[in-house]
């Protein structure tokens, strides 16, 4: 009951209120019902059905989860829902995001700017949009002429002038290390940086460039500044292989496990399960390495990285048709030379030497094709040099790719040629160092076995050359079965008293 009435009451207080304690009350005139100029009563309201009572986040859910494509927002009104991004516009979020895009979405976007940029011939954004995604393209599809075209959209942005476009420095970053050139895509990786301090891409190339340089701490710092940029798979896929190179198995398998279960998208997850495979081929678990390979190829069947790693991998298991198969594959998604090095290699493993020579062939063409679109070459040159060819030219070969990026893989690379054209005693320190500072893999524990082994010290050649086997049993079809041959030779250690 309303106490002032006496009638039934409405739920609404309709009494004097006591103001705050210190606060004077304005009285107001209180004008009566049915008095010309007074205003209408407020509607009566009904008694709230507490039964009833939806939050709105629950309304907007049942919505949604009904089928609906129109959410309720909190004052009642419909909104759309978001529409779903075209392929380009997948891939132009990718990029911000500092993820990788598939690249079918990475097409869409080349064909969407270099439509707008034939419109507009001044658009700067266009033009630096279009040379980053080109870039990323050929990085990945490494396609002779890609990286050429890539260039001069890359170019033609910064030709527009004004402040130049981070975009565009971060595109060139990826153009240098797609070519190899490991200093170039450090300085246009530090510009990037340098001018937007909070985006992915810069920092995604600097780590990949940073140790072709041979820079470690650089690498650790970019990590560093990744990591509270952009925690999460990217970050994690990233600090996975500079853990490797710093031989730290453990710590990189659990980052790339980590990267693979949370990538957001399949080309993320392509990216995460490609790294995953590496690692297990790396520590001789070809099973697990082909799963893994497997899982990247079904999340993206253009991964080249996984359809070689799954060649690789099938190669180890004795399933050789189906690596040669797989190698062919490969090629076709990135005419990479080499994969024709190692499809080659696997023939001579078979005794099939005409074929594989016309697969070093194969090699040598693809090279060159690449390097006439300023692609670095040296070092799968240099290699197939040393093992199929003439190791003097790959000496020639690997001491200037050692002097402009010095490492550990330019060093064992080098001490090996070296060791090819007769000079061991050469070889030996360049290919210590390549053990002791470069990743814990079996190839250069390998090529340090033999040459200690050419130098007369059965001891040293034999911990060698059992350290490549337990790490890695089937390294390489053609140069595993060597390791065997040599260590049956030599027999095992003496354990009696030393000599008087």
């Amino acid at each position: 009951m309303d106490r002032e009435t006496g009638r039934p009451g409405t739920g609404l207080r309709t009494g004097p209120r006591t103001p705050p304690a210190g606060v004077a009350r304005t009285p107001r005139p209180r004008l009566a019902q049915g008095v010309p100029g007074a205003p209408p009563p407020p509607p009566a309201r009904r008694p709230r059905r507490r039964g009833l009572r939806l939050p709105a986040a629950v309304g907007v859910g049942l919505l949604l989860a009904g089928g609906g494509v129109v959410a309720v927002d909190r004052l009642g009104q419909d909104r759309a829902a978001p529409a779903p991004l075209t392929p380009a516009g997948r891939a132009l979020a990718a990029a911000g995001a500092g993820r990788p895009a598939a690249l079918a979405d990475l097409a869409a976007l080349i064909g969407e700017r270099r439509e707008r940029v034939r419109r507009a011939p001044a658009d700067r954004a266009s033009w630096a949009v279009l040379g980053a995604t080109l870039a990323e393209r050929a990085a990945r599809s490494g396609a002779p002429g890609a990286y050429t075209e890539a260039e001069r959209a890359l170019q033609r942005a910064l030709a527009q002038g004004g402040t130049p476009d981070v975009r565009a420095l971060t595109g060139l970053a990826v153009l240098a290390a797609a070519r190899q050139d490991w200093a170039g895509a450090v300085r246009w990786g530090e510009a990037a940086r340098d001018r937007a301090p909070g985006r992915v891409g810069a920092y995604r190339v600097l780590l990949e460039a940073y140790p072709g340089t041979g820079d470690a701490e650089g690498a650790d710092r970019a990590l560093e500044r990744l990591r509270k940029v952009r925690p999460g798979p990217v970050a994690e896929v990233a600090a996975a292989w500079v853990h490797r190179e710093r031989g730290w198995r453990e710590d990189a398998e659990a980052t790339v496990y980590d990267a693979a279960a949370r990538a957001a998208t399949p080309a993320e997850r392509a990216a995460a399960l490609s790294r995953a495979g590496d690692l297990a081929w790396e520590r001789g678990e070809a099973e697990t390495a082909l799963a893994r390979y497997e899982g990247a190829l079904r999340a993206e069947p253009e991964h080249d990285g996984a359809a070689a790693g799954r060649a690789r991998a099938l190669a180890g298991l004795g399933r050789s048709e189906e690596a040669l198969t797989a190698w062919a594959r490969a090629r076709a998604a990135a005419p990479r030379p080499g994969y024709a090095v190692e499809s080659g290699e696997l023939l001579l493993a078979l005794g099939r030497s005409a074929e594989a020579a016309d697969h070093f062939s194969l090699a040598r063409h693809l090279a060159a094709a690449l390097a006439r679109d300023g692609v670095r070459q040296e070092p799968v040159l240099g290699r197939l040099e040393a093992d199929h060819g003439d190791p003097a030219e790959a000496v020639r070969l690997l001491t200037e790719e050692h002097r402009r990026h010095p490492g550990p893989a330019a060093s064992g690379a080098l001490g090996w040629a070296l060791h090819k054209a007769g000079r061991s005693a050469e070889a030996l320190p360049r290919l210590r160092a390549a053990v002791k500072d470069g990743p814990n893999t079996a190839r250069p524990a390998y090529h340090l076995g033999m040459v200690h082994l050419a130098l007369g010290e059965r001891g040293a050649a034999r911990r060698q050359l059992t350290r490549a086997l337990r790490l890695a049993p089937q390294f390489s079809p053609l140069h595993a079965e060597r390791a065997r041959r040599e260590l049956a030779a030599l027999g095992e250690p003496a354990w009696g008293p030393p000599p008087a």
